[in-house]
């Protein structure tokens, strides 16, 4: 019995994780015979939340091992695509179809969504702040906030969005790069004066880790920039202000006079760093006051979830079945490479003309599994990053 609260592997894999009532399902359907019945299945949301207007599709190599082995085909947009709920008639757009018998992947229904909810939520959130903040620095600072079993996931969800950098360990390793991050206030308080912890940092850290001072344990964030500077000299490579979080007053106003103040000492090459409850409005407005960087955490970390549904369209010997409020049928998704409008349509029709520019638009879904093998190229997640920082500098927040 693990000693902390996560599923295996194996557990997830062989539908342990799922709502009781799709085990209940899959042992009527064999009762009556109706186990081999085929099915298209749809995932699909009706809408994004906090009122986001596009999405990034994540957690589609996880979904790729999840139904790896099982007898079914699966078609998804590619991982990383930034896609919206409807397309531009209203009609809900599929970023992933499963066909086979129903009975073979029903207890992995719960899994499935849980994969590409949670990630896509995240990743979109961190879309939106790299988004705001353009060339400025990004490091994703939330995974201690969440479950530490999922800590790998959230840094690969918020990297693949836009994030520049992670701070997990482990995540970094999977995903191949340098994990990054300063120091706490715990190192300052433990040596009981800044100066020394700044300096014991600098002997003893890697001189391939920035040298990057916090600055707002004790004194005023101004005092303790200057005295970092002092201390520090050229080597100083950046100080960080954990502050918006904890302290009154305008923030706007303490990374004006921080720059300010370094830059008529000679310190200009000095970056400022803010972490501390950041969201999107506030990456803006300390974006426009000068900050040259952000560790965001909760607000990424901690992101809605998109709310997929997992919906058959078409059950064999029956053509388009689905539930009241859904489209029946399997479908093709379009996207225009001009306007970035998507249309979908039943499957098998040309490839239509995008009807605001008159531009042949192109096929989204792509084969990702073949009777329970993957067959698509499942490409590393600097990959998906650039696709995605792509895709979104030609949408509008």
């Amino acid at each position: 019995m693990p000693v902390f609260q996560y599923a295996t592997d194996d557990e997830i894999k062989s539908g342990e994780t799922t709502d009781v009532y799709f085990l209940r399902t899959r042992e009527i359907l064999k009762a009556k015979g109706l186990d081999r019945v085929k099915v298209v299945v749809e995932v699909t949301t009706g809408h994004l939340p906090n009122g986001w207007s596009w999405g990034v599709l994540c957690g589609i190599e996880e979904v790729a091992h999840l139904l790896e082995g099982c007898p079914v085909d699966v078609d998804v947009l590619p991982e990383g695509t930034v896609f919206h709920s409807q397309d531009m008639r209203g009609i809900r757009i599929p970023v992933m179809v499963i066909r086979g018998a129903y009975s073979d992947f029903a207890v992995l229904d719960t899994a499935l969504l849980g994969l590409v909810c949670q990630a896509s939520g995240i990743a979109t959130a961190s879309a939106r702040i790299k988004k705001i903040a353009g060339d400025r620095l990004i490091l994703s600072f939330g995974v201690r906030r969440m479950h530490p079993a999922i800590s790998p996931m959230i840094d690969r969800s918020a990297y693949i969005g836009g994030c520049d950098r992670v701070s997990c360990v482990l995540a970094a390793k999977r995903l191949g790069v340098e994990p990054s991050g300063t120091m706490p206030h715990t190192l300052v308080i433990l040596f009981g004066d800044q100066v020394k912890a700044w300096k014991a940092f600098d002997e003893v850290v890697s001189k391939d880790v920035p040298r990057v001072a916090l600055v707002d344990t004790y004194y005023d964030e101004k005092a303790e920039t200057l005295m970092a500077a002092e201390a520090l000299g050229d080597r100083l490579w950046g100080v960080r202000l954990d502050t918006p979080g904890s302290r009154r007053g305008s923030i706007e106003d303490i990374i004006r006079e921080v720059r300010w103040e370094l830059g008529v000492r000679g310190y200009g090459h000095v970056k400022i760093i803010v972490s501390g409850g950041l969201n999107e409005e506030s990456v803006r407005s300390l974006s426009e006051a000068g900050a040259d960087g952000f560790g965001v955490g909760t607000w990424i970390s901690d992101a809605p979830t998109v709310d997929f549904s997992f919906d058959i369209v078409e059950v064999e010997g029956r053509g388009p079945s689905a539930k009241r409020g859904k489209y029946g049928g399997r479908k093709d998704v379009w996207r225009c490479s001009g306007c970035f409008a998507d249309l979908v349509t039943p499957s098998g029709q040309p490839p239509p003309k995008c009807p605001n520019c008159g531009l042949r638009m192109s096929p989204m879904l792509e084969p990702l599994i073949r009777n329970g093998k993957v067959v698509a190229k499942l490409p590393k997640p600097g990959e998906i990053r650039k696709r995605v920082l792509n895709q979104v500098a030609k949408v509008q927040l």
